[in-house]
């Protein structure tokens, strides 16, 4: 059908359906082809043209005795075996297809319609959040289906799937709390993979994030190079410019304190936060603490002191997942209670218990956002280290030239395919004089952005033919920051 590739949305779900189509025909190990798991991502394995046309790529182990490739075997493997496979692949039900174009068509109005309602994530009811497991990504069987709140449902009108409803997140500060094991961080895990697509039946199908939307945690023994991380650490004992801030080694809240800067640096306006994951003193500092530790001897800002001024002054909407500290109710502008996987909206409860004083004292009197940075091309170029490598070890770590980049805390990088296509992103911005020395990190990013949008895989491909699934921008911008030899300066200077 010629309206399956109408629009590029129906054309990437429609090579994400035909890869995993082909993985299912490979009836060999010795064919192999990337088609990712349940995210809907521009794939270099499989492309899907304007005029129908697909291209495959994979990759084929030859057989062989030694050093000498088995010709019959691999004849077999080139000339039947795979064939045969790209035949069963392309022999695709015209439902099933048409089941994931018109998907991709709703998910693309979702998105639409949210941004203009001005939310920054909407959670359809239905919706299955829990995962199988941590290492199945594929919904829970017997979970819990998610049902918004009267108070924070929305309805939207879809083109295909007609009205859905569910619950919206405004701008602002949103608190998620609840007892343990009661849903909270499934929600936030649900919202920061809201960001990418989803396949049909994932149970997140119709569950969007602002696109900008970016997972900040604590990462102890991260390299930190020229961050202005003065809003949250005004002095250090050492005396080290807490404006330009740079360490071999960070503790869990200067990490976390850059990992926030870094990301507004990159235009993040969506940052998601989960205490399990962060530095306890960077979130907050109660009463009893303050009256221990008086503030001239305490270099840290407490989040809760500025989350209010990232919101109002800067636009920058903050999702917590908060069990540990009621101090968050007093700037926080909506509350939702997690219970037994069961989203109620508490705000007004919330804001009773606020009006009730605890002694303690704001330690700010506002967000300042962070100056920029220009990155110096030498500093990351894979070819400058004397070997052009580049290498995902899985979702953990790159191999770029010599170096070795740690980004297991780098929460949505979906898969090895995505770690690949950062590494070479960040070749091809060096190369194609994106990164040149002169450009903010916010510009250099917006060119490289502009090119993968306009070229896609392609683009990538120049670098080195491999796999490789097209990254967002916040990901090659946390990666180009943990790289331990990334020399930068501030701009201006």
């Amino acid at each position: 059908m010629s309206d399956w590739h109408a629009t590029a949305v129906r054309r990437r779900a429609l090579a994400v359906l035909l890869a995993k189509r082909l993985r299912s025909a490979c009836r060999t190990r010795d064919l192999r082809i990337d088609a990712g798991g349940q995210e809907i991502l521009r794939r270099a394995s499989c492309d899907v043209g304007e005029d129908g046309s697909v291209v495959f790529r994979l990759g084929a182990q030859l057989p062989g005795h030694g050093r000498r490739i088995a010709g019959r075997e691999a004849a077999r493997l080139l000339c039947e075996l795979l064939p045969d496979a790209a035949d069963d692949a392309l022999a695709v039900d015209a439902a099933e297809a048409e089941r994931w174009v018109r998907h991709a068509d709703d998910v693309a109005a979702l998105r639409e319609q949210v941004a203009e309602r001005g939310l920054v994530a909407f959670v359809a009811d239905g919706s299955m959040l829990a995962r199988r497991s941590g290492v199945d990504d594929r919904p829970m069987e017997s979970g819990v289906p998610f049902a918004a709140p009267a108070s924070m449902a929305v309805e939207f009108t879809l083109p295909h799937a007609g009205t859905v409803r569910g619950m919206g997140i405004e701008p602002g500060v949103t608190l998620i709390v609840g007892g343990g094991f009661h849903g909270k961080s499934t929600l936030l895990r649900a919202l920061e993979s809201g960001v990418w697509d989803h396949v049909p039946g994932d149970g997140r199908d119709f569950v969007v994030a602002d696109p900008s939307a970016v997972k900040i945690r604590a990462e102890d023994g991260r390299s930190v190079t020229g961050v202005d991380v003065h809003a949250f650490v005004d002095h250090l004992p050492s005396g080290d410019d807490t404006r330009h801030f740079t360490t071999e080694n960070a503790s869990g809240s200067t990490s976390q304190a850059a990992a926030v800067v870094e990301s507004l640096e990159a235009g993040s306006r969506v940052l998601l936060i989960d205490e399990d994951t962060a530095a306890t003193n960077l979130m907050i500092r109660d009463a009893r603490m303050q009256e221990l530790v008086a503030k001239d001897r305490e270099p840290l800002t407490p989040l809760v002191d500025l989350v209010r001024s990232m919101a109002d002054d800067h636009g920058v909407a903050v999702v917590l997942v908060m069990g540990g500290s009621g101090d968050y109710m007093d700037v926080a502008d909506r509350v939702v209670l997690m219970d037994a996987y069961r989203p109620e909206d508490v705000t007004e409860r919330a804001k009773a218990l606020a009006a009730k004083p605890t002694g303690r004292s704001v330690e700010a009197e506002g967000f300042r956002m962070p100056r920029a940075r220009v990155i110096d091309p030498r500093s990351v170029s894979s070819e400058a280290r004397g070997k052009q490598k580049i290498r995902a070890e899985g979702t953990d770590g790159l191999r770029f030239g010599e170096s070795e980049v740690d980004v297991r805390s780098v929460e949505q990088i979906t898969d090895p395919a995505m770690t690949t296509g950062i590494g070479l992103a960040i070749e091809a911005a060096v190369r194609q004089g994106w990164i040149d020395g002169e450009a903010t990190v916010s510009e250099a990013l917006d060119r490289l952005e502009e090119a993968l949008e306009a070229g896609g895989t392609a683009a990538l491909l120049k670098i080195r033919d491999v796999d490789l699934a097209v990254p967002r921008r916040y990901e090659v911008a946390a990666t180009l920051n943990r790289m331990r030899e990334l020399r930068v300066r501030r701009s201006g200077e």
